[in-house]
């Protein structure tokens, strides 16, 4: 059953807050896939990762759950991604999107990552709860596009890193500690078509069954870019 993800997050004012928030990327588990997703990023100017996975780190500030985000002119994209919290010693499944303003992204990754929010979902699962194996769930992304829903990404977990892989190579990487409370989002899948701009989300965590477990919607208010 799905848990609200206020009642286990630590308030800001708590001595066991929030201390990272990461974001894998280049976190798929078949080098060919990976090579593909950098290809089709370097297709729009953005150059290849130093390392793979590269953890980035952003601030606190940037996780979103009110299903509303505001952006600068029209660049910017979300992909859907597993979201591994770790609170208070316990593990929990959300979901996320890396919402990237993508003309940002040619010049710096870090800084792009840095400059959106993040929405997240307002309800995860703990992770003993889960009653089929990780690699079985399937993350969907929808966009609206010309009038109507589209397919953006699909496919199942077994094609990404696993969640706790990351978490114990961003720990030997020093990017976190054993004690952190923290949130990262755990990489994302190809976009069918390529990867574009969309205003409007929907983002589902489905079982073996195909039986939505989380589902994230989120809109993108476009503020005007003005020199």
């Amino acid at each position: 059953m799905a848990i609200a993800l206020a009642e286990i997050l630590p308030s800001p004012q708590s001595p066991q807050s929030l201390t990272k928030v990461l974001i894998a990327g280049w976190a798929g588990r078949d080098p060919a896939g990976v090579q593909h997703h950098i290809d089709e990023l370097a297709a729009i100017g953005i150059a290849p990762p130093s390392q793979t996975p590269l953890f980035y780190e952003v601030s606190r500030d940037r996780l979103n759950t009110s299903g509303r985000i505001q952006e600068v002119g029209t660049d910017s994209g979300g992909e859907v991604e597993l979201v591994l919290w770790r609170l208070n010693g316990a593990l929990y499944l959300g979901l996320g999107s890396d919402h990237t303003d993508r003309a940002l992204e040619s010049h710096s990754v870090a800084l792009s990552k840095q400059i959106s929010d993040k929405p997240v979902s307002t309800r995860v699962i703990a992770w003993d709860d889960l009653k089929s194996p990780l690699d079985d769930l399937t993350m969907a992304c929808d966009i609206y596009q010309d009038g109507g829903w589209v397919s953006y990404q699909k496919g199942l977990l077994n094609t990404l890193i696993p969640p706790l892989d990351l978490l114990a190579l961003a720990e030997q990487r020093g990017a976190i500690t054993a004690s952190d409370n923290l949130a990262m989002l755990c990489g994302t899948l190809p976009a069918i078509g390529g990867v574009r701009a969309a205003d409007r989300y929907k983002m589902a965590l489905s079982d073996s069954d195909g039986q939505p477990l989380i589902s994230l919607d989120y809109t993108v208010e476009r503020l005007p870019s003005r020199a």
